[in-house]
């Protein structure tokens, strides 16, 4: 048995969709017109028309996401679009609240939003028993959780994130950007109060550190896992990104393309689940585009420490530290410094600071301000000209690898051509010619033209020629029998798509929880009707409908500011312990911290007293 694997790259327009699928993604995700978790970056049906297309050559698939919670009058409009991307050719529906399951929709495959806090191996054998076809694991899970997840469960697809930002609470669990900003994160709007600084003080009002980044987390980078998650069970390998940029979508793709095909090549029994193999201008590299740092989060099963304390913005490509230093000027060992590159580093008090590159001669770069800078610093480059400047262009070609047979007859030549997938086009035209003086030269004619794809998907790998002294044939009938045969291919792969097609069935399976409370974030009459038909009962709706919100649980997660800070109680030294309750403050709310070390989960709660 053959295992398909899926690198999913994100779109936040059909523009970068379809340079994802250039550059090697087997899948994109995309927002739907309305109601995505990331309300600015829905596309237009027909722009979701015109990436699907794209697409659907290469046997690559799109999947629309329509995964916030909704209110009563928009579910119906939501069943609107969800028909509207069905009959658009999209590969899957990514929903986060349950309640679209009592519509009427389209037989679509369901993939269960990460937001649905997919995190136990009871959760995904409820949403494979309901009928989903995947399910986005929640992105704390551990090799362990997942290999448990797979071993229990049937055929269900897992999803996982393995490259991009990190939402510092569980996902579909934060309800702080709708406390302080009324922005709903599972509405699509958050605010990202994680993005911004706070002061921890301990129980007797003492600060222990101020105005930080205590909940901002550096960025996930899982290149290195990904054969143990092969391992594991998950078979499609998602990279976050629908805000960013084309660049950045470009680069990082096309980095774990590469590693998904040098794992394929490796190792038996597996393929990629599209076609065609793409090719690169510029050499892929993670480090040269946005990110913050990187962590791998929980996925070995250990603490790590993955806070961004210093800064919530890029940070991007370690440069090395300052070997020297002048008036105007200062020496790193760095050999690709451009003119307008943008750098940074920290300073004495760990601020984040930048300057752009105004020149570069003879190994001395001159900065446009040279304020802060000291020998030693390690210095760090966010904005990458050349690099930018490569990706702006078209920077990669994706191809079909077709295998061609021509022959000549007395008064016809034929043309069949193939490709990978065993799709077949064969054209022929009558033509009298007369056998050639020079055979060989005739037949490296017909090989020179007959192979020249030019700008077309298509690379030849091969070609059979019959007779083997062919008679000669001019440039314009070789030229055009290729294009006839090759356009007629490109039809009959367009023709040979199939999508899958999984009517939603409604029933009972138990739910394996009876009691829920605001976080199973029920917003709709809807929702609130398939749980009780699940069995279980909604004692309390939605955070965004409750009018007193203190004392709740903003957030839920297995970041642990204790242990970042080196204040865990079993690392602190015995006679200096911090008192607690420990909590954060902004300029306007006050939050208490609470610690559940046996979940191994850090609560944050609403504490303006």
């Amino acid at each position: 048995m053959v295992t398909s694997l899926e690198l999913l790259a994100p779109a936040g327009n059909a523009e970068i969709g379809i340079a994802a699928i250039d550059h090697g993604a087997d899948a994109v995700y995309v927002g739907a017109p309305k109601f995505s978790a990331r309300a600015g970056a829905g596309v237009s049906v027909s722009e979701l028309s015109r990436l699907i297309k794209h697409a659907h050559f290469y046997n690559a698939r799109v999947y629309v996401a329509l995964n916030t919670i909704l209110t009563d009058r928009e579910i119906s409009q939501a069943r609107d679009i969800i028909w509207v991307i069905y009959e658009s050719g999209a590969d899957g529906l990514i929903i986060q609240d349950v309640g679209l399951l009592g519509l009427d929709l389209p037989p679509i495959p369901l993939i269960a939003s990460t937001q649905m806090h997919n995190h136990t191996v009871e959760k995904v054998q409820f949403l494979e028993a309901v009928g989903f076809k995947r399910v986005i694991l929640a992105r704390e899970l551990s090799l362990e959780d997942i290999s448990e997840i797979r071993r229990k469960t049937g055929k269900i697809e897992l999803e996982a994130f393995v490259h991009g930002s990190l939402c510092v609470s569980y996902s579909g669990q934060c309800y702080m950007s709708q406390a302080v900003a009324n922005r709903s994160g599972n509405r699509g709007v958050c605010a990202q109060p994680c993005r911004s600084h706070y002061t921890l003080i301990d129980g007797d009002g003492n600060k222990i550190l101020q105005n930080k980044y205590l909940l901002s987390l550096k960025d996930l980078n899982l290149m290195s896992r990904l054969p143990e998650m092969i391992a594991a069970g998950i078979t499609s390998f998602k990279i976050e990104g629908r805000y960013k940029g084309i660049e950045y979508v470009k680069n990082i793709t096309a980095a774990y393309r590469q590693v998904i095909d040098r794992f394929i090549s490796e190792h038996t029994g597996y393929r990629r689940s599209s076609s065609g193999a793409a090719s690169f201008t510029f050499i892929p590299d993670p480090d040269r585009t946005f990110n913050r740092g990187y962590s791998q989060y929980f996925i070995s099963g250990k603490r790590e420490k993955i806070a961004s304390l210093d800064t919530q913005k890029s940070i991007g490509q370690h440069l090395g530290k300052i070997t020297a230093m002048g008036k105007d000027f200062f020496q790193i060992n760095c050999e690709d410094l451009q003119n307008g590159d943008g750098l940074c580093f920290f300073t004495k008090k760990n601020d984040l600071a930048g300057f752009r590159v105004n020149r570069v001669h003879q190994g001395k770069i001159y900065p446009n301000s040279m304020r802060g800078l000291e020998a030693g610093m390690s210095v760090y480059r966010n904005l990458d000209t050349a690099f930018n400047r490569i990706l702006k262009k078209p920077s990669a070609k994706r191809l079909i690898n077709v295998q061609m047979d021509f022959a000549q007859e007395e008064t016809i030549i034929r043309l069949k051509v193939r490709d990978e997938d065993g799709n077949e086009a064969n054209v022929f035209r009558e033509f009298l010619f007369e056998p050639s003086r020079e055979p060989e030269t005739a037949r490296r004619h017909i090989e020179k033209h007959l192979t020249s794809t030019g700008n077309t998907p298509y690379q030849a790998i091969s070609l059979t020629i019959l007779p083997d002294a062919p008679g000669f044939l001019s440039a314009s009938i070789l030229n055009g029998i290729r294009r006839e045969a090759l356009e007629t291919l490109t039809t009959i792969r367009r023709e040979a798509y199939s999508r899958e097609n999984i009517p939603f069935v409604a029933n009972s399976a138990p739910y394996p929880e009876k009691t829920l409370d605001f976080r199973a974030n029920v917003y709709n009459d809807l929702a609130r009707k398939f749980y009780e038909r699940h069995g279980a009962t909604v004692e309390e709706p939605a955070f965004e409908t409750l009018s007193d919100i203190q004392g709740k649980t903003l957030m839920t997660t297995r970041y642990c500011i204790r242990y970042q800070l080196d204040l865990c109680p079993k690392m602190q030294h015995p006679g200096q312990p911090v008192k607690e309750p420990l909590r954060l403050k902004d300029a306007h709310h006050t939050y208490r911290l609470e610690f559940d070390c046996q979940q191994c989960r850090m609560l944050l709660i609403l504490d303006d007293q």
